[in-house]
């Protein structure tokens, strides 16, 4: 088991911090579809009585997407290992201002693979030491890591002008942009995301290269999305909660349209040829 706590501070309020969450996934969702493959949203309702962080949240919006990624990897790849093991589940229980998600690949792994991100959204710098309650033990062995947008390196080919905090200017707020090592202290509002990631990879001389390699992945990714928060302030600032539900209604019934069509193509496709 590895446990990282990444922090992530912006310049938002954490009211604001919930729409551009939902608008920014909801977006990502829509631009990850390419290639026949992409998201599955199966479930997006409200939930009731299912408590969180020591039951101190228990209502929110649950969520239920599968993630098809045959096509994201070499072919060779493809070639060795079975369909159910690049199909990855991810449940996801946001009861904002806290958030779960719980990741799995049950037609594979089954219980030898669990990735677990817990998020916790405070207005502060990031300079709490434990909002997730974690017991000695688990608190022993976290490791924390406070992500810059502004400042950490990102590669190459993730890299957009547009999407730079350092570049970046907000007609709507004025805020931006974020300049110098210690901007997160001279800047209001102001907001951490503490995100808790725990991950397990149960197979013998494996174990320990997957999940830094899971955890390096992850910190590319709440590297990247955050930066995409804050660059897209302007297409997100002023919506409201319901823009946002009918913005992921909109969303899941293009996946699923899109699901619908490649399933109609493959039968038509295996008919004609017997």
């Amino acid at each position: 088991m590895l446990i990282k706590e990444f922090r992530v501070t912006l310049p938002l309020t954490v009211e604001e911090y919930q729409v551009a969450q939902l608008y920014s996934v909801a977006e990502a969702s829509k631009n990850n579809t390419g290639g026949g493959e992409g998201i599955e949203v199966l479930k997006n309702e409200p939930f009731t009585d299912y408590p969180l962080l020591g039951g101190r949240y228990s209502t929110g919006q649950y969520t239920y997407k599968i993630y098809h990624l045959a096509s994201k990897v070499p072919a060779f790849i493809r070639m060795l290992l079975p369909k159910t093991s690049l199909e990855v589940h991810e449940e996801a229980w946001n009861a904002y201002p806290y958030c779960k998600t719980v990741i799995t690949n049950p037609g594979y792994m089954k219980e030898n693979f669990m990735i677990v991100i817990e998020s916790y959204h405070i207005g502060d710098v990031g300079d709490q030491d434990n909002v997730h309650e974690l017991p000695a033990d688990k608190l022993k062995i976290r490791e924390v890591v406070h992500i810059d947008i502004s400042n950490d390196p990102v590669a190459s080919s993730d890299y957009k002008e547009d999407e730079d905090p350092s570049k970046f200017k907000s007609e709507k707020t004025g805020r931006g942009p974020l300049v110098g090592r210690d901007w997160k202290h001279s800047v209001d509002p102001v907001m951490t995301c503490y995100k808790l990631v725990t991950c397990e990879f149960k197979w013998f001389g494996l174990q320990t290269r997957v999940e830094s390699f899971i955890q390096k992945a992850e910190r590319r990714l709440f590297t990247n999305f955050h930066r995409q928060v804050f660059c897209w302030m302007d297409r997100w600032h002023g919506l409201t909660m319901e823009d946002i539900r009918a913005l992921e209604d909109a969303t899941r019934e293009e996946l699923n349209r899109v699901c619908n069509l490649l399933i109609f193509a493959f039968h038509y496709q295996y008919s004609t040829l017997n």
